[in-house]
C-alpha cells in the first residue's frame, strides 16, 4: 500500500513539475510577445509621425513629449493624445490624434500635424472601416487625396471653404463617396480650430503628462 502511495505522490510531483514548467514557459512567451507587440506599435507610430511631420523640424523625443486631453474629441471614451514637436526647446508643431464619428461606416481616426503658425504639415488616416475602393481612398496607400491638406490653414482656404466642393467648399470629394471626405475635412478643420484656441496650453509643459497633471 505504501508503494502505491509513493508512486501516486511521485506521479503527482512529476505532473506538478511539468505544470509549473508549462506556466513558466507560457509566462516567458507572453512577456516576450508583449514586448514585441509594444515595439511594433511604437515603430508604427513613428512611421505615421514621420509621415505627417518631417524629422528635420524637431529634435525632441516626440513620442514621449505628449499631452492627453479630453476636449479634442468630446465623444471619445478615453483621452486623446497630442504629440509635441520642439526644436532647441521651442515649440514647432503638434500632432493631434483626431477621431470623427461621421464616417460612412463609423469612426475615422486621423493624425493631424500643424505648425505653430497654423499651417498643416500633414494629415493621415490611421484607422477606419470605410468602403474598400471608395471611402478607403483617404488612405495614402490608396490615393493622394489626403495630401491636399498639406500647407493648408484656417486662412487658406477661408474658414467657410473648409468643405468638399459638393457643399460649396475647396476640397475634392472622392469619386462615388462624399460622406467620407466630408467627415475628414470637418475633422481636420476642427483640429485646426482646437489648436488655434489651445496652442498655449498644448505647449505649456515640457514633460509627458495627462491633462491636469502636476
Amino acid at each position: 500500500m505504501n508503494a502505491i502511495i509513493k508512486k501516486t505522490l511521485s506521479a503527482a510531483a512529476i505532473l506538478g513539475g511539468f505544470s509549473l514548467l508549462g506556466l513558466g514557459l507560457t509566462s516567458l512567451t507572453f512577456h516576450k510577445t508583449e514586448a514585441k507587440i509594444q515595439e511594433n506599435e511604437r515603430q508604427a507610430l513613428l512611421t505615421n509621425l514621420k509621415a505627417v511631420i518631417p524629422e528635420s523640424l524637431y529634435d525632441n523625443d516626440i513620442v514621449n513629449d505628449t499631452l492627453e486631453v479630453t476636449d479634442l474629441t468630446p465623444d471619445a471614451k478615453k483621452p486623446t493624445i497630442i504629440y509635441r514637436a520642439r526644436k532647441k526647446g521651442k515649440p514647432v508643431a503638434a500632432v493631434m490624434t483626431v477621431v470623427t464619428p461621421n464616417g460612412y461606416s463609423g469612426n475615422i481616426s486621423l493624425l493631424v500635424a500643424v505648425k505653430t503658425n497654423g499651417a498643416l504639415t500633414g494629415v493621415r488616416a490611421i484607422s477606419h472601416r470605410e468602403t474598400p475602393g471608395l471611402g478607403d481612398k483617404i488612405e495614402i496607400e490608396r490615393s493622394d487625396w489626403i495630401l491636399a491638406f498639406d500647407g493648408k490653414s484656417l486662412a487658406m482656404p477661408k474658414a467657410q471653404e473648409w468643405a468638399v466642393k459638393r457643399d460649396g467648399g475647396h476640397f475634392d470629394q472622392l469619386t462615388g463617396a462624399t460622406i467620407t471626405p466630408r467627415a475628414v475635412v470637418g475633422a481636420v478643420k476642427n483640429a485646426l480650430l482646437y489648436f488655434k484656441h489651445n496652442q498655449a496650453r498644448i505647449f505649456s509643459t515640457t514633460e509627458s503628462t495627462p491633462e491636469g497633471g502636476n
